[in-house]
């Protein structure tokens, strides 16, 4: 794919990388902030965190009305550092995590899909990283 192709999003969470790595990849976690927004949520999550290692997470509507599997393989697993994956699809993802005085950027870049327009994807995206960034903010001392 094309530059034009890609979509980043970013954010900073006040916690340290490792705390933030954990609540990123750990499934008790990942189905407490894995959301776009209050009407869906994250039933179940599986992740085998290694290169070749496989994930996936259950996104469903709360009302029942519609749910799917996102998923993915492992192409890349620095811990703490960065995560790149393959979905079904062929589109790609890479996830940075930068430390700085105990603050961790998150930057997420991913290649779009062609079913729904960049900004809507950029919108949904943002959402559950912000959604994630709440999440730790909120409860990084029991992470």
């Amino acid at each position: 794919m094309t530059k034009e192709n890609k979509i980043s999003i970013e954010a900073v969470v006040n916690a340290p990388a490792d705390t933030v790595w954990k609540a990123w990849n750990t499934p008790e976690h990942i189905t407490q902030w894995n959301a776009a927004d209050p009407s869906w949520h994250c039933p179940d999550s599986e992740n085998d965190l290694q290169v070749n290692g496989s994930f996936k997470h259950r996104m469903e509507a709360r009302d029942g009305s519609y749910g799917f599997d996102f998923e993915g393989k492992y192409d890349e697993v620095e811990p703490n550092k960065k995560i790149a994956y393959t979905m079904p699809d062929a589109r790609t993802v890479t996830t940075s995590f930068s430390e700085n005085e105990g603050k961790t950027m998150i930057k997420s870049t991913f290649d779009a899909e062609l079913e729904n327009s960049t900004e809507l994807q950029r919108q949904g995206w943002q959402a559950i990283l912000n959604n994630f960034v709440n999440y730790v903010e909120s409860n990084k001392s029991t992470i």
